[in-house]
């Protein structure tokens, strides 16, 4: 599975971004979606799932402010998020988890300037 990961990028305090993901290869038809963060100096933490079902894991700290979404035909999951904080400022990873196998996607840099 080839995860491309694309929309960060440098945005001010209350501003929005929004976050796509594309798998591609061998998609196993149960599967979770979501994206992952990782600030400096800290250690990786989940941000929002969605499984190939619907059901939605939403970290309480962007409760409220971001949410995830799939497009199952297109194999994509976007997390739209509104109100940044300049605590959201990461890298943020989209990951795959499928029956037996997991994957992560390259980077994308999310920078909320205060």
């Amino acid at each position: 599975v080839q995860l491309q990961a694309s929309g960060g990028g440098l945005v001010q305090a209350g501003g929005s971004l929004r976050l796509s993901c594309a798998a591609s290869g061998s998609i196993s038809s149960i599967n979770v979606m979501g994206w992952y963060r990782q600030a400096p100096g800290k250690q990786r933490e989940l941000v929002a799932s969605i499984t190939s079902g619907g059901r939605t894991n939403i970290a309480d700290s962007v409760k409220g402010r971001f949410t995830i979404s799939r497009d199952s035909a297109k194999n994509t999951v976007y997390l739209q998020m509104n109100s940044l904080k300049p605590e959201d400022t990461a890298v943020y990873y989209c990951n795959y988890g499928g029956v037996g196998n997991y994957y992560w996607g390259q980077g994308t840099q999310v920078t909320v300037s205060s």
